[in-house]
């Protein structure tokens, strides 16, 4: 036994490895070298964009301007109150895919949240006649 492992190396019992939240060695010997240097560094990294480094100017802009993770999407939908309005709601969205209005990935995000939706109002219903019969 290695540790606290076995000849399989897995863990044994009542050994469940580094703590959780635990850091990894390596990585805070590099911390604790670039502690204190972090001024430097950037300032040189945009010293080398402004020469003309590629790779720095791209680092540079990465955080000046960073790549936008989503963007909204605007297009009329139906108001949505049954399963009925979630089908009527996805053919708009299929209309607004094949006429150009939404890219392919935004209808299919969209028709997740119709779907989303949809299945909220059939609980929703299922648990109204719940209500109902148990009253009743």
């Amino acid at each position: 036994m290695k540790n606290g492992r076995n000849t399989a190396g897995k863990f044994t019992t009542g050994n469940t490895g580094r703590p959780k939240g635990a850091r990894n060695k390596k990585t805070l010997v590099i911390e604790s070298l670039l502690d204190g240097q972090a001024e430097a560094l950037t300032q040189t990294a945009i010293s080398k964009a402004l020469e003309g480094d590629g790779l720095a100017l791209r680092l540079c802009m990465e955080r000046i301007a960073p790549a936008p993770k989503d963007k909204s999407v605007s297009f009329p939908l139906p108001d949505m109150n049954d399963a009925i309005d979630a089908s009527k709601a996805a053919s708009s969205v299929l209309t607004a895919v094949s006429e150009g209005e939404l890219t392919p990935i935004e209808g299919t995000r969209v028709m997740g949240l119709i779907d989303s939706y949809r299945r909220t109002l059939e609980l929703t219903e299922i648990e109204e006649r719940l209500q109902a019969l148990e009253n009743a």
